[in-house]
């Protein structure tokens, strides 16, 4: 299973945004944080904003935040709000696009719907606080002079501390 672009740039634009909780944040400085297009970007925004998980203010100083607490946005949620097809087979989507012919006969397709309700069941228990790991500094935009993230937050690419020569 692969999530959509969509839905990995919209956990990266709500990441970010909820990391600046004291300002709003622009698409722009987003897509160059990212290094994501502004056209995508305002896109996802737009979703996001009719789904509710963010306030957008328009005008010269505008910009958008989130429309609720970290804690109240359940990455369960989103992920459903930013995926427009979860079916992970043929046969588990809609039955007039189902022509697989083995459907009735096949014990495959219920697996792999336990196997998507786990998944799902697993993010709804976790919201955008949980992933939105240690404060930045004031004045960073994407984290790059931030200090390191703690062992349970880092991935290959997270900084690492430098020693003093």
């Amino acid at each position: 299973m692969r999530l959509t672009a969509m839905t990995d740039y919209a956990m990266r634009l709500l990441m970010y945004v909820g990391r600046h909780p004291d300002r709003l944040c622009t698409i722009s400085e987003i897509a160059q944080a990212y290094g994501i297009s502004e056209p995508h970007l305002m896109k996802i925004t737009h979703r996001l904003a009719q789904r509710g998980w963010l306030e957008t203010i328009r005008g010269k100083n505008g910009g958008m935040r989130l429309a609720r607490p970290p804690g109240d946005i359940n990455l369960g949620a989103v992920v459903r709000d930013t995926e427009n097809d979860l079916a992970l087979v043929e046969c588990l989507g809609p039955g007039e696009h189902n022509s697989c012919v083995l459907t009735g006969i096949c014990g495959l397709s219920a697996i792999f719907q336990g196997a998507l309700a786990a998944f799902l069941e697993y993010l709804d228990g976790h919201t955008l606080a949980d992933i939105l790991g240690p404060a930045l500094p004031k004045g960073t935009g994407d984290g790059a002079d931030a200090a390191p993230a703690p062992p349970e937050f880092q991935t290959a690419s997270s900084p690492r501390v430098r020693s003093a020569p």
